[in-house]
């Protein structure tokens, strides 16, 4: 299996332009908050220089309503849902024709019960580990042990791995884990929200590398 790719955060359409052309099979817009934010004038942006990669717009506290307004203004594939969305909410948004991906934050074994509540009604679950005080994985990596008990619980459901992924480690949680999909916003960054042509490249390859093909 070859694990597939997304790269979230962007702010700039030349970002979104090379990643594509990389090898990205997502990327992702920001509407959470935090320094990454997007306008809508900037998620059209990104869409457009996508060439038809799919953009999912990350969303925290916008109503189901204004999730498919705002995907509809900007040209979105997808929805990630962070919050407190219920199955209803995601049924609602992939009945719409949006891509849902519904998040589960781990901090330690305690939490492997949500992973399975939380693939009702999504097309992916992301799983990030839980950091106290903030809202996403704030760049610290999940232990490997938790991501692959997460992925064993899983099984038959497409998950996302996220948080902390960096050229130097996503390697080894492609290999180790196996998820169908990696998510990497700061791990190819110079600032917040300025990728690196560098690092998305060597991101890239090592994801190749490190998934098997079979």
């Amino acid at each position: 299996m070859l694990a597939k790719i997304k790269f979230c955060g962007i702010v700039q359409g030349r970002d979104a332009a090379f990643a594509a052309h990389a090898g990205a099979a997502y990327l992702g817009v920001v509407f959470a908050g935090g320094p990454r934010t997007v306008t809508e004038d900037g998620a059209r942006e990104v869409v457009a220089a996508a060439a038809g990669v799919p953009v999912l717009g990350v969303f925290a506290d916008q109503s189901p309503d204004e999730i498919l307004r705002i995907a509809a203004v900007c040209g979105l594939g997808g929805a990630q849902l962070h919050g407190p969305y219920t199955p209803a909410d995601a049924a609602r948004l992939k009945t719409e024709g949006l891509e849902v991906w519904r998040v589960a934050r781990i901090a330690a074994s305690s939490d492997l019960d949500t992973v399975e509540k939380t693939d009702f009604e999504s097309d992916a679950v992301l799983v990030e580990p839980q950091v106290p005080h903030l809202p996403g994985g704030a760049g610290v990596p999940l232990a490997l042990a938790l991501a692959f008990e997460a992925r064993r619980r899983l099984a038959g459901h497409r998950m996302v791995l996220a948080g902390g992924l960096r050229p130097g480690n996503v390697g080894a949680a492609v290999s180790q884990v196996r998820p169908e999909i990696v998510d990497v916003s700061s791990g190819v960054e110079t600032s917040p929200g300025t990728k690196d042509p560098h690092q998305i490249i060597r991101f890239v390859e090592a994801v190749f590398a490190h998934s098997s093909v079979t």
